[in-house]
């Protein structure tokens, strides 16, 4: 990604700190703040370092995860998107569930993917997530959410252990498939 830096002395910023911050906020502006001639800091977009998700829905996920007692490990890619990890088994394998919450979750859902399972496995979009969330499942924004990805997650684990011993994926199976 480029990004192209604009140069602000900090005698501008002191005139109008409301209007430089809403160029940063609103217009995705950046901007190295000079003093006396010598860079002293930056000024960049929230998006840039966190994900752009309200801090009170990602407290409120949390909280779900707490309430299950779900043992998890929360991260941020390199996407600036938030990643919570979930340590799962499934055919005897051990596999991480990762489900990413992308800018603008809730309102995009999220992706999940399952790293340690076999390069073929079925029922998986080209970029390697879960094909959870398709023309049969569906995400609603305003009753889904990362509990609801688990369990879908974990069924589709269930099926990934049944491909394992038969070879078989059940199509349309209402473990993997289900609008919850």
């Amino acid at each position: 990604m480029k990004i192209d830096f604009k140069t602000l002395k900090m005698m501008e910023l002191r005139s109008s700190p409301g209007e430089v911050l809403d160029r940063v906020a609103r217009d995705g502006e950046v901007f190295v703040i000079e003093r006396n001639g010598e860079p002293k800091a930056c000024l960049v977009p929230v998006s840039f370092l966190l994900p752009d998700i309200s801090p009170e829905r990602i407290t409120e996920e949390l909280g779900k995860l707490h309430e299950k007692k779900e043992n998890y490990k929360l991260t941020i890619n390199e996407n600036k998107e938030l990643e919570i990890n979930f340590h799962e088994t499934a055919a005897g394998e051990n596999i991480v569930i990762s489900i990413i919450l992308p800018h603008g979750y809730p309102n995009s859902a999220p992706r999940i993917y399952a790293s340690g399972v076999l390069p073929n496995t079925p029922n998986r979009w080209h970029d390697g997530s879960l094909a959870i969330f398709g023309a049969v499942t569906t995400w609603n924004a305003k009753s889904h959410d990362v509990t609801n990805a688990l369990t879908l997650a974990r069924g589709w684990l269930k099926q990934y252990a049944k491909w394992r011993k038969t070879g078989q994926w059940l199509e349309g199976s209402h473990e993997t498939r289900q609008n919850i």
